[in-house]
């Protein structure tokens, strides 16, 4: 008898936890795809000799080789591994069709003014600034050197201002994640081996423009500078130059990886009666502090959309044009997630 008692103490301690255990689900950073940049017959920036295309695939395997063997679960994709020439559309192909977390594009800047130095990290969005239009438009003039690719890009003239109209035009859904993961970049390359910190910085790069997921393009430091690219031919500062941005994939997976918090419904499960006052409604299924792409399995088959409340995401099912609609719908979406509950989207 006194076995049982202790069971059911044991089991009734437990339980909540077991039940909440339940209610959530991890979330993990899997697959990152390393782009280096340029290779083929398009060399990149040039110094005598030296070759862009050849420093970035260099560091870019380095970088890939670290995050194999200490996350040995994570899948690693290059866009190249060797000296071959990839379309910049298919770069970001390449990650969309593997369901990529993140996108890593590495480069090499170069200037006529020999004295420019350091390293910088770029994002997709608008900058007006005149320096980082000529670097983001040294970077897209590379898909001259594709068949066609007036049609690839619909049109875009990479040495035309007025192409870059349309970057304004869109929103990047990721554009948070990848100014995090860019400044922790920045902070960690600042041990050296080239220390100069030129910031995190915004342009319109077509090999971010389709990605689907955080992206960052580096500028690793200036082959035109004589101290840059001694590190950036030098083994061991290459080395150094990949583990920098190890660390930074290290503390973006830390907080990367984390729940997603199922939400529950605020007294019970039965659907809430319906209101005569309509708006717009949905069923919400989930919130947590990640943006997740469209189609993860996380969604489990269903077509779901997302609202930003603080650092939130809010993950729901709809919009309905009533609270009835929404309720007709619920016991369905119940089935997926038997927490689900309608909200007012119009508050």
């Amino acid at each position: 008898m006194k076995r049982l008692v202790t069971i059911l103490i044991l089991a009734a301690a437990i339980w909540p936890a077991l039940v909440n255990a339940q209610n959530k689900q991890v979330v993990e950073l899997k697959t990152v795809v390393i782009d280096a940049g340029h290779g083929g017959h398009d060399p990149g920036a040039i110094n005598g000799k030296i070759y862009e295309k050849n420093i970035t695939l260099s560091i870019a395997k380095r970088l890939g080789e670290l995050i194999r063997k200490n996350y040995p679960s994570v899948k690693v994709i290059y866009t190249r591994d060797d000296d071959t020439f990839v379309e910049l559309y298919k770069r970001a192909d390449i990650a969309n069709k593997n369901n990529a977390d993140l996108f890593i594009s590495i480069h090499v800047n170069s200037a006529g003014d020999r004295s420019a130095r350091g390293h910088e990290t770029f994002v997709m969005g608008q900058d007006k600034n005149s320096e980082n239009f000529e670097i983001c438009r040294t970077e897209n003039s590379v898909i001259v050197l594709e068949e066609d690719y007036s049609s690839n890009y619909q049109g875009f003239d990479p040495g035309n201002p007025e192409s870059y109209i349309i970057f304004s035009l869109l929103q990047n859904s990721h554009l948070e994640q990848s100014t995090d993961f860019a400044t922790l970049i920045q902070q960690c390359s600042d041990s050296g081996p080239i220390a100069n910190n030129r910031g995190v910085k915004q342009a319109n790069f077509i090999v971010l423009w389709k990605c689907t997921m955080p992206a960052v393009l580096i500028e690793l430091g200036f082959i035109s500078n004589p101290n840059d690219i001694k590190a950036l031919t030098d083994k061991n500062s290459q080395q150094r130059i990949a583990g920098n941005i190890f660390k930074a994939f290290q503390a973006y997976k830390k907080e990367y990886d984390t729940e997603i918090i199922i939400s529950s419904a605020p007294d019970n499960k039965a659907p809430e009666s319906v209101s005569a006052a309509d708006g717009r409604f949905g069923v919400q299924i989930m919130a947590s502090n990640r943006l997740l792409p469209g189609g993860s399995k996380e969604f489990k088959g269903w077509s779901c959309k997302s609202v930003k409340s603080g650092r939130t995401y809010k993950y729901y099912i709809g919009p309905y044009s009533s609270r009835a609609e929404a309720s007709k719908a619920l016991p369905a979406i119940r089935n997926s997630f038997p927490d689900a509950f309608i909200i007012n989207l119009e508050k």
